[in-house]
């Protein structure tokens, strides 16, 4: 019998991880979909097919399809194209089997890598912000922060973080109890955390710790609320703390795929 070489695996087919092969037409019918999360409004059917590369005509049966699903719906005044209720539903179940802190732990490690100075992952506990995990960086850093410390809401990155995006009233409790009582009302004080909220980043420089600097970020959920702090520190000599930094962007971006990953728009992230 003749064996056509053709038909001879090689080592390169061998080698070469193969793809799942999925379903072509979901994946297109699937941008549609995409748009309209990313956008998170309604929308007409020609501005909505022209946001996921497609005419008009082939948009419209994937949302009569999807609409029978409860994927998206209709409005029945304007026409426009949003959400429907099975969407929602996902969304929401998705929520809740989704762990902040897990995801965030899992990230430290290679973000430490990628920073090359010590990161960490704060909450809010019942004291204030509160570290919980702390992944190591190639730099070495000796600072007693370890799980379980208690970040001052007014000399850390972190805290400030908690500052500029938690609660007005837990927050003003939280300072009172660190010795600050009015520091919402001190007009630089509250500079400064407008200034994070703006750029979503807090620094450091040499504030409780001489020598000692760090930059911190928020992790929002899909209901817009802060949930969990990323930060980096490091000695002040070899930790570049510009918002354009190396340093800072790694930082933003992790915590932004984590808010994305949580529910949080891309505009919200």
């Amino acid at each position: 019998m003749v064996t056509s070489l053709s038909a001879i695996p090689t080592l390169d087919d061998e080698d070469t991880p193969r793809t799942p092969r999925g379903i072509q037409s979901v994946e297109v019918g699937g941008q549609l979909l995409k748009v309209l999360a990313r956008t998170g409004r309604r929308m007409a059917l020609k501005d909505l097919a022209r946001a996921a590369d497609m005419t008009a005509a082939k948009a419209h049966p994937y949302l009569v399809s999807f609409g029978k699903l409860g994927l998206i719906e209709q409005d029945t005044v304007s026409g426009h194209y949003g959400l429907g209720p099975l969407a929602m539903q996902l969304g929401l179940i998705s929520l809740q089997q989704v762990d902040p802190v897990r995801l965030a732990i899992a990230e430290l490690p290679a973000l430490a890598q990628r920073i090359g100075h010590t990161v960490s992952a704060s909450v809010w506990g019942d004291s204030g912000p509160t570290v919980i995990r702390v992944e190591e960086g190639p730099t070495a850093v000796y600072v007693a922060m370890r799980h379980g410390t208690t970040a001052s809401m007014r000399h850390t990155a972190t805290g400030k973080v908690f500052a500029a995006f938690g609660p007005r009233e837990r927050v003003a409790v939280a300072l009172a109890a660190e010795g600050f009582a009015q520091a919402l009302d001190e007009p630089a004080f509250a500079a400064e955390l407008e200034a994070v909220r703006t750029h979503r980043l807090s620094v450091v420089a040499d504030q409780l710790l001489p020598g000692i600097s760090a930059l911190a970020t928020p992790v929002f959920d899909g209901f817009g609320q802060l949930v969990l702090c990323l930060a980096a520190i490091g000695p002040t000599a070899t930790l570049p703390t510009g918002p354009g930094s190396p340093v800072a962007r790694h930082l933003r971006d992790a915590a932004q795929a984590l808010s994305q990953r949580l529910g949080a728009l891309a505009a919200e992230a």
